[in-house]
């Protein structure tokens, strides 16, 4: 599929879904940079994907920290022709209880460093004229934050709008900007913050009865950055297992 060896950049990569996106995209022939903000697991998960991975360390709420890191992997590993925003953090305060320090961290990290990478990686893009962005929303951007807290709803709503600009701005670039909104996905996140009894609450809500699973995530990454893709762009594809349809 890419014969080219094509740079991905994955945020948030130590996790689960990150983790499970590299995997995706170094199946079909892609070179992937891993980034996170902690050192010593991103390492770990570089080396045991071995070859075609370069792990950065990088906190995306710091302007300064995504443009040394994207500067660091045009450098030494490629620039960036495939980005997947899929770094974040939950919040399960609602507006009552939601301190202002945490609103700003939630929007930093869910939205902030997006905007960010966005901004560093499309002039490159550009000039290439093809280019990937893939935005990790969330279910709860739609539902008024029915599974989720008021900042993380809300950091997860402006994703989107931050996907349809971009996507608007770039349309005769070669680039396009997509998001997937997915809901309750088999994470240690979910599963460690959930007694049992909860877990077995929560999937009897979801309609197709399961949780989704951090490989299906993958998939949906690796068909929007395949070539084949090319005339998507602005789209948000839901992976919430029937809660809502649109």
């Amino acid at each position: 599929m890419n014969t080219e060896k094509r740079v991905a950049l994955v945020t948030g990569a130590a996790g689960i879904i990150g983790k499970a996106i590299a995997v995706g995209l170094l199946a079909d022939g892609y070179k992937v940079a891993l980034a996170d903000t902690n050192a010593e697991a991103v390492a770990m998960v570089a080396t045991e994907l071995g070859l075609d991975t370069f792990s950065v360390v990088m906190d995306i709420s710091s302007y300064e920290s995504c443009q040394v890191g994207v500067e660091k992997i045009a450098k030494e590993f490629g620039t960036v022709d495939i980005l997947v925003n899929n770094a974040g953090i939950l919040s399960n305060a609602k507006l009552a209880t939601t301190t202002p320090e945490e609103w700003h961290k939630v929007l930093s990290v869910n939205l902030d460093g997006a905007f960010y990478l966005c901004q560093l990686c499309v002039p490159a893009m550009k000039e290439n004229k093809w280019g990937r962005i893939i935005n990790m929303s969330s279910y709860a951007a739609k539902c008024g934050g029915i599974t989720a807290g008021t900042a993380y709803s809300v950091s997860k709503a402006a994703l989107i709008g931050l996907t349809f600009s971009v996507a608007a701005e770039t349309t005769k670039t070669g680039i396009t900007v997509n998001g997937i909104a997915p809901t309750y996905v088999r994470t240690p996140m979910v599963e460690k913050q959930l007694t049992a009894e909860q877990q077995a609450a929560v999937i009897e809500k979801i309609p197709v009865g399961r949780y989704c699973e951090p490989e299906e995530i993958a998939h949906t990454v690796r068909f929007l950055a395949s070539p084949l893709a090319g005339f998507i762009t602005g789209e948000i594809i839901d992976q919430n297992g029937g809660f809502q349809f649109d």
